[in-house]
């Protein structure tokens, strides 16, 4: 599906779970895409324990451009996209999350959007090579309870464990999480299983 935001249309894939109990919506990095092996490996966990899956293709990517723009637009953008999601499956808890700068924009939108919590894959802690540029106030403002699952080998750093509710580093990762995807997903539907009672 495709829902307008003040970016332009974002695009959506549905993966609706047959106990449909928990809304889980997830998007990409700055220059992929919701086709990544992590956010597919946590797309099948998910549908696996009865949760709706969207995940959103961002206005900037669908547009073409590599870079999201500031972060004050593109966040107003995935509030749209929330807003559109949530009223199509209401009563749902949302939880909301994404690879690297998608990871992002979920910690800095979770109370605004109503999350319960937040799924942060591969979260760019600072730019390689710049560790004075900390984003770690982005974890901690998220409002809501963040699980961070990020490499070893993340040349975007890994954030402190007090910085989260819970800190998950996989040993011979990178940024990508692409050795073992299927780990990445089995934390995550660790996480999720809080919310699904």
């Amino acid at each position: 599906m495709e829902i307008m935001t003040p970016r332009g249309p974002a695009r959506v894939d549905v993966d609706e779970g047959e106990a449909d109990r928990l809304l889980l919506v997830l998007t990409h990095g700055s220059a992929g895409g919701v086709d990544a092996p992590d956010l597919l490996a946590v797309r099948e966990a998910a549908l696996g324990m009865g949760a709706t899956v969207a995940r959103v293709t961002q206005a900037f990517r669908v547009a073409g451009a590599r870079a999201p723009g500031p972060a004050e637009r593109q966040d107003e953008a995935w509030l749209t996209v929330i807003g559109e999601l949530r009223a199509r499956w209401p009563g749902l808890p949302l939880v909301q999350g994404g690879r690297s700068n998608g990871a992002r924009v979920a910690c800095r939108t979770a109370r605004a959007a109503g999350a319960a919590s937040v799924v942060a894959l591969a979260f760019p802690l600072h730019p390689p090579g710049k560790p004075e540029r900390s984003r770690a106030g982005e974890l901690r403002g998220a409002g809501v309870d963040v699980l961070v699952v990020n490499g070893d080998r993340d040349p975007f750093g890994v954030p402190d464990a007090a910085d989260a509710a819970r800190l998950v580093v996989l040993p011979g990762e990178g940024h990508d999480l692409k050795k073992d995807p299927a780990r990445v997903g089995e934390v995550v539907a660790g996480w999720l299983a809080r919310h699904l009672g």
